[in-house]
């Protein structure tokens, strides 16, 4: 699981526990100004993944760590989709990050309004 705040004009995204091993980040830390959006999308973990370049992939369990699609990287750290909420990026290392929180509802409007 992830831990999403605003930290004056950035973004920080902070893995929890194991899935630090598991995705090969502790953190990831964003300028709100490369931040597009966020939304909470459930569905998402069915949609495919790419190819993996660091992390870990056992579907129905995890999906964690860095993946190339569509020649784009995408950051995971998903077990239950019902709590993933999608972070859209401009002019980063990823083109988004694919969390799994606490409260997508509650992320999703903590972002929006960080962006207004």
């Amino acid at each position: 699981m992830a831990l999403i705040r605003i930290d004056g004009d950035d973004l920080v995204v902070e893995i929890e526990g194991l899935d630090k091993l598991w995705s090969f980040k502790g953190s990831l830390t964003i300028p709100l100004a490369n931040v597009r959006g966020a939304t909470a999308d459930p569905g998402i973990a069915a949609e495919p993944k790419g190819i993996r370049t660091a992390g870990s992939h056992v579907p129905g369990v995890i999906t964690a760590g860095t993946f190339r699609q569509h020649g784009e990287k995408v950051f995971w750290d998903v077990r239950d989709p019902s709590k993933a909420v999608v972070v859209e990026l401009a002019d980063e290392k990823y083109a988004r990050l694919i969390v799994q929180v606490d409260d997508p509802r509650a992320t999703v409007a903590l972002v929006e309004n960080a962006l207004v």
